[in-house]
């Protein structure tokens, strides 16, 4: 909004000229997000407070250490929400249909979130939204946005799936690109959410993957950058750098509470909505195989589900001690902050790999 209506004012008054670059604006929105953060991030603990007696539900089968988090209020993903809904608009292009995009996917997962986070505290218990009814709303919000994809972007881009390490292979999907879209985003959200269950692991881990795609949204949507780097050119789509500057900043004030012991958790309501979002910019800027990549940490966790829930029901043995992973690791006897910190060191290395893909073609 400030480019809107300050750059066009640059010829009366230079310093306006600075709103011209991606750059300085996602730098405001770091900082927008996190002071955003900083100064709700109190009232918001309250309120929770407040109005949540008994806090988040916690799994009576989990970690013996996560019995003294009982009283912890959830939803806490609505702070991140405000900080990054406001600083976007504060800061992005507001004529940009891929900014539009990716907040629809943001805010309607988080909206799926939160009825989740509402329903499992009102019942106090793990069950939330229906999981079909949640799963149909996702793949709803979802078929939404890889279609404005579509009808946005240009051909061949259009239906196109790029492929890391190639330089110029690009497989056309056909309308099969929808339902492929649909999984990246529902996928990638619902990763995010198993991955949310130590105090700053998924936060930590989001931050690192928005800051991964926010220079790669920078880089596709500049043709320089794009041709020198011989990945696929998207016109418009370096404005995302934004909204992932915007993720990063309030990630980083949401962190500050989040921290052990946290003084709140996200809840569905922020882990949908991030994973959701990130999803989404893999599609646009059509680098979603590196999304899985860059976050591998989900993929892991999701894994581990997966693996554990076969093996149970086909063998009627568990493969880890308790799932997602880094529970399992709990129950060996790590601590809390060292399986945290660990992963986020996991996540820095796949990020790096991730990263490396722009280059080695």
């Amino acid at each position: 909004m400030l480019y809107n209506l300050l750059y066009p004012l640059a010829d009366f008054f230079q310093p306006f000229n600075l709103f011209r670059y991606l750059t300085f604006r996602t730098g405001g929105a770091i900082m927008t997000a996190l002071l955003i953060s900083f100064l709700i991030g109190p009232a918001v603990i309250r309120w929770l407070k407040s109005k949540q007696r008994a806090g988040q539900p916690i799994r009576s089968d989990g970690p013996e250490t996560h019995l003294r988090k009982k009283g912890t209020p959830t939803m806490g993903g609505l702070m991140i929400i405000f900080s990054v809904t406001i600083s976007t608009l504060l800061w992005v292009d507001i004529h940009n249909p891929y900014m539009w995009i990716v907040l629809w996917v943001f805010l309607g997962y988080g909206a799926i979130g939160f009825a989740d986070d509402y329903a499992k505290l009102t019942r106090s218990s793990h069950k939330g939204v229906p999981g079909r009814l949640r799963l149909f709303l996702e793949c709803s919000i979802a078929l939404v946005a890889v279609a404005l994809t579509m009808h946005t972007e240009a051909e061949p881009l259009r239906s196109g799936l790029a492929l890391p390490f190639f330089k110029t292979l690009l497989i056309d999907l056909g309308w099969f690109f929808i339902p492929f879209g649909v999984v990246v985003i529902v996928g990638a959200a619902n990763a995010v959410n198993l991955t949310d269950g130590l105090d700053g692991l998924a936060i930590g881990s989001i931050m690192i993957a928005a800051a991964c795609f926010g220079l790669i949204a920078y880089l596709v949507g500049n043709a320089v950058f794009a041709n020198y780097l011989q990945i696929h050119n998207v016109q418009g789509a370096g404005e995302l750098a934004v909204f992932c500057g915007a993720l990063v900043g309030a990630g980083l004030g949401f962190l500050w509470f989040n921290a052990p012991p946290a003084a709140v958790f996200m809840g569905d309501t922020g882990s949908l909505a991030m994973g959701g979002a990130l999803g989404a910019i893999s599609v646009i800027t059509k680098h979603e195989i590196v999304l899985a990549i860059i976050g591998g940490l989900f993929v892991m966790e999701t894994l581990s589900v997966i693996i554990q829930v076969v093996s149970f029901k086909t063998r009627g043995k568990r493969v880890f001690k308790m799932a997602p992973i880094h529970h399992h690791f709990e129950k060996l006897g790590w601590a809390e902050t060292t399986v945290v910190i660990r992963f986020w060191i996991i996540a820095i290395v796949l990020a790096l790999i991730g990263l490396s893909t722009l280059k080695l073609r």
